[in-house]
């Protein structure tokens, strides 16, 4: 009886396994599906006929289009500010000891707690105050915050459990501090850094709440153009330029792969003492 239960609550698990799969990944290929859809309006699914008519609108429509280039371009920015802020906040946290650590460490990551919608409106009115009107500046400044907590958190997790006893000795064997984390440190706790750049990249890319109040009539992230595309002129044009942006992050990770290797990039794991 009890092998029976066992063998029940097994399948049970496999079965729920599978549900949850088909929910998150049906959705997406209905999206990639009707992207190639020869129709002219959004039909049943699937679709009868196929054709690239909605990538062609996409590629030759010059809003979408500026909408992409200022994602690509926000995202670049803001990966490299982050992913470095985001190793400094790291490392002088995990070196601290002092009072006010764990306070120090929920102020950096606030912004994981405060909803999307408060930060984007706060920013809003804060850029307002200090006479920021520029909306690359406001979605970039706007982007660092909302991505800097994953690149502090990833790093802080790739730094525990790196004893401090390998920095000191190689700077009794002549390093300097920097080489010293440069040789020694960096290399141990480069999954963490790793995987902080890239959520910093595919948040920065993917965010629609706090760049909605950001935006400006020049400057819009091609997420916030496919909202307003759905308001005025919908149609499936916002399902290629989905499909484009899942394009843009398996490339990021097709390129490191090819060149550089994401075993060597990013390391065999996080270092364990």
């Amino acid at each position: 009886m009890k092998r029976l239960i066992d063998n029940a609550a097994a399948w049970l698990s496999i079965a729920n396994i599978i549900v949850l799969l088909a929910f998150l990944i049906f959705p997406i290929v209905v999206a990639v599906t009707m992207s190639f859809d020869a129709r002219e309006y959004m039909g049943r699914f699937p679709p009868t006929e196929y054709s690239l008519h909605w990538y062609e609108n996409f590629f030759s429509d010059a809003y979408y289009l500026r909408g992409l280039s200022t994602s690509l371009l926000v995202a670049v920015i803001t990966t490299v500010v982050s992913t470095t802020a985001g190793i400094s906040a790291a490392i002088a946290l995990d070196r601290y000891t002092g009072p006010g650590k764990q306070v120090l460490e929920s102020l950096f990551l606030s912004p994981l707690i405060v909803p999307a919608v408060v930060v984007g409106f706060a920013l809003l009115l804060f850029f307002a105050m200090v006479g920021i009107f520029d909306g690359f500046t406001r979605l970039l400044g706007g982007h660092i915050i909302i991505t800097f907590p994953y690149t502090v958190r990833t790093t802080l997790a790739g730094l525990v459990g790196i004893r401090k006893t390998l920095t000191e000795a190689a700077m009794s064997l002549g390093a300097n501090e920097r080489q010293a984390f440069w040789d020694v440190t960096f290399p141990l706790a480069r999954t963490g850094i790793v995987a902080g750049a890239v959520f910093a990249f595919a948040f920065s890319m993917d965010d629609v709440a706090v760049s909605l109040f950001l935006t400006s009539p020049d400057s819009y992230t091609l997420p916030v153009a496919m909202v307003s595309m759905m308001r005025t002129n919908f149609d499936l044009t916002i399902a290629a330029a989905a499909v484009v942006l899942m394009i843009f992050t398996f490339a990021l990770i097709l390129v490191l792969d090819r060149t550089i290797g994401l075993d060597r990039l990013i390391g065999k794991g996080v270092f364990r003492s």
